[in-house]
């Protein structure tokens, strides 16, 4: 018998197992329905560097010519600056040094061919990567690229990076795609899912934190309507940055 995939049934069949699994089930929303927390609570030494790479969901608009820590433009409009924003309201103490080194339309090897400059020179404490939506997405179009080559290339990048940064904590942020969005049609599914379950074994094997964010839209989108997160499917409105932020500051407090 021939199973029939379809956007929303795709959705429907990977929500509850990820948080469950990451058990990360409690922290979606609180009584208040919205994300709940302290950033003060998280674990950072002081002067630590806190690098965020990835695409353009990572990106958001920043300001590539300024490459200073902590600066406005430098880390974009989207969720790498809200998060940088509460940990440096929070720890100010601390005097933390945040980067945004996403790059819109970049795949893995992309990163990879970047990373000397655009991580390991910057020696950071914490390195945070969200990657995989073109690694998929430009297959639909002219890219020939594979999952096992996503696979092989997100392997290599962190051994390269764990070989440099013996000391580094890693955050991996699961790809993920919002029903209903302009850019997402049935041709993403079920194969976009192979995607999802590299990163987050990808990140078990090299003991990264993993932060579910499929869950956490198709969570929020059970309450609102999913455009309100992100009006293509893949890239976040403002309250989907700001969904995405908590999320991360969520994944950063358990390491």
């Amino acid at each position: 018998m021939t199973n029939k995939y379809t956007r929303r049934s795709f959705l429907e069949n990977i929500t509850s197992a990820t948080v469950v699994a990451m058990g990360m089930g409690s922290m979606l929303w609180s009584s208040r329905g919205t994300p709940d927390v302290q950033a003060s609570d998280i674990g950072l030494p002081d002067g630590a560097t806190i690098l965020f790479q990835g695409d353009s969901i990572t990106d958001a608009g920043r300001e590539r010519e300024n490459d200073a820590p902590n600066h406005p433009g430098a880390l974009g409009h989207g969720y790498a600056f809200l998060a940088a924003a509460e940990l440096r309201y929070a720890m100010a103490a601390k005097k933390l040094r945040c980067y945004n080194r996403g790059i819109s339309g970049n795949k893995v090897f992309q990163l990879a061919d970047r990373w000397q400059e655009d991580c390991l020179d910057l020696k950071p404490d914490l390195v945070s990567i969200l990657i995989g939506v073109n690694d998929f997405w430009h297959t639909l179009n002219d890219y020939d690229g594979t999952v096992e080559i996503y696979e092989n290339d997100l392997k290599a990048l962190l051994e390269r990076t764990k070989q440099d940064l013996p000391n580094v904590t890693l955050v991996i942020g699961e790809p993920f795609v919002v029903d209903e969005g302009t850019a997402v049609d049935d041709r993403w599914f079920p194969d976009f899912s192979a995607y999802q379950q590299v990163a987050r074994q990808v990140a078990d094997q090299f003991g990264a934190a993993f932060i579910p964010y499929q869950q956490v839209f198709d969570s929020a989108s059970s309450q609102v309507e999913p455009v309100y997160w992100t009006a293509d499917g893949v890239h976040p409105t403002m309250a989907g940055a700001e969904l995405m932020a908590q999320a991360w500051l969520e994944t950063v407090k358990r390491l």
